[in-house]
């Protein structure tokens, strides 16, 4: 099965795009296979402006997001693996998804088991008003 993130990471694009926002990712610099500018890096993390009128080629597939950026009148080309991206989000509101450091993406979220009851009712807590 695909992950889910690449997905999420260009809805939330689209949304943002859409809403007069500008989508940003945080990156963990040190993940393994990240490249980006390392002067802008800070504590081990790099925000990038992900809107379409910050980046060119700008092109996302189930292990990679890859586009090319200007860092102080410069242009970086940058190579994120998915694993590296820790959240997607609108920078003038914040709405957006945050991806859990350290663990895969993929894993299921853990749901409630139906056999398992849980403490007892005491019945409805409603009462008629008249």
């Amino acid at each position: 099965m695909t992950s889910i993130k690449p997905f999420l990471i260009g809805a939330i694009r689209e949304w943002a795009v859409q809403n007069g926002l500008t989508p940003q990712i945080i990156v963990d610099a040190s993940a393994p296979d990240v490249k980006v500018p390392a002067a802008f890096v800070d504590s081990g993390r790099i925000v990038l402006n992900i809107h379409p009128r910050a980046v060119d080629g700008y092109a996302v597939d189930d292990e990679l997001l890859a586009f090319s950026a200007r860092f102080a009148g410069r242009s970086h080309t940058l190579k994120i693996p998915m694993a590296a991206v820790r959240a997607v989000y609108a920078r003038e509101n914040g709405q957006g998804v945050a991806f859990p450091d350290g663990t895969d993406d993929d894993q299921k979220v853990s749901t409630p088991d139906p056999t398992d009851s849980g403490p007892p009712r005491k019945g409805p807590h409603l009462k008629v008003v008249k």
